[in-house]
């Protein structure tokens, strides 16, 4: 990827996981203004080797994303064991009941998995995330306190019948997608049928945030 690139996806990443260019600064050691003048200037053109692989750890994506070689040892920059890749947890409940939004996303933790079994469930692991869901409005397909994965590479322009990580009234929601008759429409739905339901919505109203590839809870 050449620099251009890498500084538009660095900044993407800013926006999307709400960094702020001076924390970020920070993490790597630079003055405060440094990530800013590199997104906007292209100064410094490139970002330095230790830097990079900094701030693709802590984003958990491909170093090559970030302008490092596309053939680098550490060019999945949040694999540990060899062949397992760290998906970054966040202390982020999404309800499945009321609940409300909580905002704090930044990761909390990292839990490994095998690279293959995320390839086979069709996931790119550089867009993964781990929360988990607040409330019993999914279940019994899910129940309070179960860690789900979310691919948010797999969002709004794929949008199909499955169940996706939304934001809608300002509350992140674990809720099934059901697609409409109306091309672009769709409904929103609890499988708790205790819990109400947002038939044929407008899509402006909802912000799609990712879908649910798996869930882990829990025994006993």
């Amino acid at each position: 990827m050449d620099n251009l690139q890498a500084r538009a996806f660095l900044d993407r990443l800013v926006h999307e996981r709400r960094e702020n260019y001076g924390a970020l600064s920070k993490l790597i050691g630079r003055n405060a203004a440094y990530i800013q003048q590199y997104i906007k200037r292209g100064s410094p053109r490139k970002l330095d080797e230790a830097d990079r692989r900094t701030l693709a750890r802590y984003f958990g994506v491909d170093e090559h994303l970030l302008g490092g070689p596309e053939e680098a040892p550490a060019a999945l920059a949040g694999r540990g064991a060899k062949g397992m890749v760290l998906v970054p947890q966040y202390d982020l409940g999404a309800s499945a009941g009321a609940g409300s939004l909580d905002q704090s996303e930044r990761p909390a933790g990292r839990m490994a998995f095998d690279e293959k079994w995320l390839r086979e469930l069709g996931a790119n692991p550089a867009g993964l995330s781990m929360i988990r869901v607040d409330g019993d409005s999914m279940a019994p397909t899910l129940s309070h306190g179960d860690d789900i994965l979310v691919d948010r590479a797999d969002g709004a322009v794929r949008l199909r019948d499955g169940i996706y990580v939304l934001r809608l009234d300002d509350t992140l929601m674990v809720k099934r997608v059901a697609m409409g008759l109306v091309r672009g429409r769709f409904s929103v739905r609890s499988d708790n049928p205790h819990y109400p339901d947002w038939e044929d919505i407008d899509p402006a109203l909802v912000d799609v945030i990712g879908r649910v590839i798996w869930a882990g809870r829990k025994l006993g």
